[in-house]
């Protein structure tokens, strides 16, 4: 028996990017592990990419490339080869750019995280044919714009030394469910008698393993985080030495924080006013104290200024000056990627394409050309992304993919809802089959995945499919004959050894323990910017503050239920849905609801129950359940609608409004009513 261990990386969108070590029998994946090497990783990996090989090898796998015979969302198709699919796309694409190339669409996100299978032939691709830009917003823009206005990138304390913290809250985070590896940081400083306070809307499963939980409403956090700074002015539980050094903009801060007493902001939160209190002398004074801060909090509409208030806590208190103190949002902006000579913007030729921001794709694919949309979309090039499942207020989105007159191409391992509305899908390799370089939110290390198998059936890679387009769209350029293995060394140039990627799967960045204990934070002013004078040129507010959801119901209203839709456990966003696995231990899609808004509504545990407001609704179980405060419903998702009891997920009934800062989408600011399925219904 041939046997190899072959040395790769989780392409998945996750902070913890394990390093892997497939093994390969006789030219097949027998399992996949976590890198025992790799100190962030060190052995273990996430129930879902454990079975990695269940998903590669799944039976409906896509092995060949497929053109549609029936109506759109049919998901009827024939077998074609790729001469056929490419000649045919190629030459659709050549007649609209010739019209023009803006109404061609390009539309992907983090199906793959890699640098080169992700975007580094495609936007090549894309760029020199002068198609629309895409504005990838759909996770994290909210997040990440309130740390550049605060922090100056994104950047915070380095993952491991979370085990050393006295302190640390997780705040708008399901560690245990989507940052494994972070947990077992926060377990080792709970052993250690470090405290452990989990703020979410949802009793998670993170939240019952910690200390307390601070069970706020949805879209309050930046209320919260300002009643913990008014408290810790005015028990001048300050670092006034860190203050006046290493920040801007104290004194107009201060001014607002002293506007926030405790119970102003419990009325709004929805929590006892002790509890802030508490919260506030415990992180005032802790030495170190820690925020794990995540994604989840800024799905709303002052998802940035929540971001950009709890950004200037660690500051306040000096907690930057121990390696076990700060804030970690994200360290992506750490990794110095040489995206230019990767994705090649000077293929533009000095076109300024429009940009069209993939949270509102359903308006987007509806609108007529006007003088200020410009043309309508007539082609759209999916990768890496399932829209039809997760873009918000998707009944638009599938009214739009519906469209007769769209050409619509999509790169996939599966038959999704999105490739259902496909006129051509190609079958895209897996991260077992191909070459890729990854950078991490997570931690600090670049990881190189080597092709541990052959691609099955006809599979081809990303790389490959654009390369094949631009050979049929006459683009001649030397660029688009670059392989693979050329993609990874560009993305990090000399910056990272790449001999050493090659030897061992990762090569840690050089980066502080403390990076910010004696300041130097990658602002304008070197500060943390408690005001941000790049905000006020823009005319925004400078400081950060709490800007209400735009749906906060009441009682009294007719939608009087807030609505979040967090990921379940065993899926990633719409990814491992179709593994029979992990379906299996997730059962069906649940809404969870508090006992109170059960009982006020009739509704028992496993009762079918319709969700729903002005933009559509949503069928699933019930579930009543501890895990739902009241008030507010659990929407777990994201289920594939073809996979719901009556072909809907939970994003029937999301919004397309977007964020205070990013342009990011607010799924988490959303008004519903619950409703028994009668039988008739």
């Amino acid at each position: 028996m041939n046997t190899l261990a072959v040395r790769g990386a989780c392409p998945h969108d996750c902070p913890d990017t394990c390093a892997l070590i497939t093994t390969v029998e006789n030219g097949v994946a027998v399992r996949v592990q976590g890198n025992a090497e790799h100190a962030h990783t060190d052995g273990a990996l996430c129930t879902k990419v454990s079975r990695y090989t269940e998903r590669t090898y799944h039976p409906e796998r896509l092995l060949h490339p497929l053109r549609r015979t029936g109506a759109k969302g049919s998901g009827q198709f024939e077998r074609v080869d790729w001469d056929t699919a490419l000649n045919d796309i190629a030459s659709k694409l050549q007649a609209i750019a010739a019209r023009n190339p803006e109404a061609i669409q390009p539309y992907s996100y983090a199906g793959t995280m890699g640098q080169v299978q992700g975007e580094g032939m495609a936007a090549r691709f894309f760029h020199r044919l002068g198609a629309s830009l895409l504005d990838r917003t759909i996770c994290a823009n909210a997040g990440g714009e309130g740390l550049v206005h605060t922090l100056g990138g994104k950047v915070g304390m380095k993952v491991e030394h979370f085990a050393e913290a006295g302190l640390i809250l997780i705040w708008g985070s399901n560690s245990i469910a989507s940052n494994l590896h972070f947990w077992r940081h926060a377990q080792q400083a709970k052993r250690n008698g470090a405290r452990l306070i989990c703020i979410d809307p949802r009793r998670s499963e993170t939240a019952d393993k910690c200390h307390e939980h601070i069970a706020l409403k949805p879209g309050t956090d930046a209320a919260l985080a300002l009643a913990v700074m008014h408290e810790l002015i005015t028990h001048d539980w300050l670092d006034h030495d860190y203050i006046s050094r290493h920040t801007l903009g104290w004194e107009r801060l201060r001014e607002r924080a002293l506007q926030w007493p405790p119970q102003r902001a419990a009325d709004i939160c929805g929590v006892p006013v002790q509890q802030i209190k508490d919260l506030a002398q415990a992180y005032g004074t802790t030495r170190p104290a820690a925020i794990r801060l995540n994604y989840g909090m800024q799905r709303v509409r002052g998802g940035g200024n929540a971001v950009r208030a709890i950004a200037c806590l660690p500051a306040l208190v000096g907690a930057w000056r121990h390696r076990a103190g700060g804030l970690l949002l994200s360290s992506s902006g750490f990794f110095p990627i040489r995206r230019a000579a990767l994705q090649r913007p000077d293929l533009l030729a000095g076109r300024t394409p429009r940009t069209i921001n993939m949270s509102t794709i359903g308006d987007d694919l509806l609108r007529e050309a006007s003088p200020t949309f410009g043309p309508r979309i007539e082609a759209l090039i999916v990768y890496n992304s399932n829209p039809v499942a997760v873009a918000p207020e998707s009944s638009k989105v599938v009214q739009g993919f519906a469209r007769e007159d769209l050409f619509t191409v999509v790169l996939e391992h599966f038959q999704t809802d999105t490739a259902d509305h496909a006129d051509y899908i190609l079958p895209a390799t897996t991260q077992l089959e191909h070459w890729d370089i990854h950078a991490s939110y997570g931690h600090t290390d670049v990881l190189l995945n080597r092709p541990a198998v052959e691609p099955l059936g006809e599979a081809r890679t990303n790389t490959d499919i654009f390369r094949a387009l631009a050979r049929r769209m006459g683009f001649d350029d030397p660029c688009f004959e670059e392989d693979d293995l050329t993609l990874c060394r560009t993305a990090f140039g000399d910056v990272v050894d790449f001999d050493q990627l090659l030897h061992t799967g990762f090569v840690t960045l050089p980066v502080p323990d403390a990076p910010f204990t004696h300041g130097n934070f990658p602002t304008p002013s070197g500060r943390c910017e408690f005001f941000s004078e790049r905000l006020a040129a823009q005319g925004l507010d400078g400081l950060p503050d709490h800007l209400p959801n735009y749906e906060t119901p009441t009682a009294s209203d007719p939608y009087p239920l807030a609505m979040i839709s967090p990921p379940a456990r065993n899926f990633l966003n719409s990814s491992f849905v179709n593994v029979t696995s992990l379906r299996d231990i997730e059962g069906e899609p649940v809404l969870e609801m508090h006992a109170d808004d059960a009982l006020a509504r009739g509704i028992a545990s496993g009762a079918m129950v319709r969700i729903f407001n002005d933009r559509g609704e949503y069928r699933c179980k019930a579930e009543v359940s501890r895990r739902a405060r009241p008030g507010v419903v659990n929407g777990l998702g994201i289920w594939w609608r073809k996979l719901g009891a009556f072909g809907t997920n939970v994003n029937e009934v999301t919004s397309q409004r977007l964020t205070d800062l990013g342009r990011g989408p607010v799924f988490y600011d959303c008004a519903v009513e619950v409703q028994p399925l009668t039988e008739s219904a």
